[in-house]
């Protein structure tokens, strides 16, 4: 955990006060990152049992589960999605949303099979299906079926970015040297 700034020794009477305003902000941060879960898993069990897309539905995604979109709300790209979604363009809305919103991820399948519509979206389009770490959903409705896989990986995505803080990263050692020829 990092040292306290100095703002916050100057605005507390004693070092015990400032320790315990660390650790309860702390709590904060860890129960909000379980209050999200639980947004994203009532947001997909809605998606799930949706018939059909809706101005309040976009609207509860966007409030949930949206970290750009609020911020960028007067950006072009912005009002482009909220005009999609007031003409009920599901589908190109629920694109737009995914561009803004998930830059690093791109729609790698979209699937009607069976009766149902299957999406998935990937960081790495490129590799072969077995290797990559895509977020997949399936919905009877396109626009559900894309939003579902949207809440997927924002699901993935806040999870690496968890455990990205998690574990340390490490540089190589300079001065150890291996060498990997085979001289058999």
């Amino acid at each position: 955990m990092a040292a306290p700034s100095g703002l916050l020794w100057a605005l507390t009477p004693s070092y015990g006060a400032a320790a315990n305003l660390v650790f309860v902000l702390r709590d904060f941060i860890m129960a909000f990152a379980a209050d999200h879960a639980v947004l994203l898993d009532r947001l997909d069990e809605e998606l799930r049992v949706a018939l059909e897309p809706a101005r309040g539905l976009f609207a509860k995604i966007i409030g949930g589960a949206c970290v750009r979109f609020p911020v960028l709300s007067k950006s072009e790209k912005a009002t482009r999605i909220d005009r999609l979604i007031e003409s009920g363009a599901w589908t190109d809305a629920a694109l737009a949303l995914i561009e803004l919103e998930l830059p690093a991820w791109q729609l790698w399948r979209l699937v009607y099979e069976g009766g149902d519509w299957l999406c998935s979206l990937s960081r790495q389009p490129n590799l072969p299906a077995e290797l990559d770490d895509s977020a997949d959903a399936a919905h009877q409705v396109l626009p559900l079926a894309i939003l579902s896989a949207f809440i997927e990986a924002r699901r993935r995505s806040s999870i690496a970015r968890e455990s990205a803080s998690i574990v340390p990263q490490l540089r190589p050692a300079e001065n150890d040297i291996v060498c990997c020829d085979n001289f058999a």
